[in-house]
């Protein structure tokens, strides 16, 4: 590696720790699907919801969250007043809007509601989602096949939300697993910025992407890489006028 190259590394270090800082902030996040669960997690420290309702509402949310920021919180409340805001409740009860119209985008009634199925099924023999893996989830709750390369780009923003916990944006209600091993989220503005500053070379968005990108900022966030989700978010907003 040349000195050039080193230097290159270096400010693209800087402008992401800088970046980071700047949008870990609650500001950057009133309206995003992360609320939902941040609602229960406020409940659940006042003791009125449950461990389980907060990691309900975070696969809902997650499974929301594509398109437009507005209208995943306006879908993702219709989920939520459908659930009567108690979705563990509501899930065990096996009674679910089942239909073929759309809750978001493609998303049908009946999507959800094999979702909560399938979380119904879990949530009969264990107590909490953070024993599956990321494929797991995907196979288990959101019933795709099994996929060793696929991003799974809201399973690992699901998992960045219930792990990282610095108590700003993110929850910190998992605690056994190491926030150092979680995966970069890897959506198209994720990866067009990481495209943008020579982070990746891949154009596929997939696992093996994401990973390399991850492994980039474990250089830059040596214990805790998705704090880069929050720059590289930062970069997009930036690159699109959105400050």
């Amino acid at each position: 590696m040349t000195t050039s190259d080193n230097l290159h590394i270096d400010k693209i270090s800087k402008l992401l720790r800088g970046y980071a800082h700047e949008y870990n902030s609650p500001e950057y996040f009133t309206e995003d699907p992360i609320i939902f669960p941040k609602h229960f997690a406020g409940l659940y420290k006042e003791g009125k919801a449950t461990l389980q309702d907060i990691e309900c509402a975070a696969v809902i949310s997650a499974h929301l969250a594509w398109g437009r920021r507005s209208m995943i919180v306006r879908d993702c409340n219709r989920a939520f007043d459908q659930m009567q805001w108690r979705p563990f409740e509501y899930i065990m009860s096996g009674i679910y809007k089942d239909d073929e119209t759309s809750l978001h985008r493609t998303i049908k009634w009946s999507d959800f509601a094999a979702i909560c199925g399938r979380l119904k099924e879990f949530y009969s023999q264990h107590d909490t989602l953070e024993i599956l893996s990321a494929d797991q989830m995907r196979v288990k709750i959101y019933g795709q096949k099994s996929d060793p390369n696929g991003a799974n780009k809201k399973i690992h923003m699901l998992r960045r939300w219930l792990v990282r916990d610095d108590g700003v944006v993110d929850l910190g209600i998992w605690k056994n697993i190491d926030k150092k091993d979680l995966i970069i989220p890897l959506d198209v503005h994720v990866h067009r910025s990481a495209l943008q500053l020579g982070i990746t070379l891949r154009k596929s968005a997939d696992f093996k992407t994401a990973l390399e990108i991850t492994e980039f900022l474990r250089k830059v966030f040596p214990d805790d890489p998705t704090m880069g989700d929050f720059a590289l978010f930062a970069v997009s907003c930036v690159q699109s006028g959105i400050k």
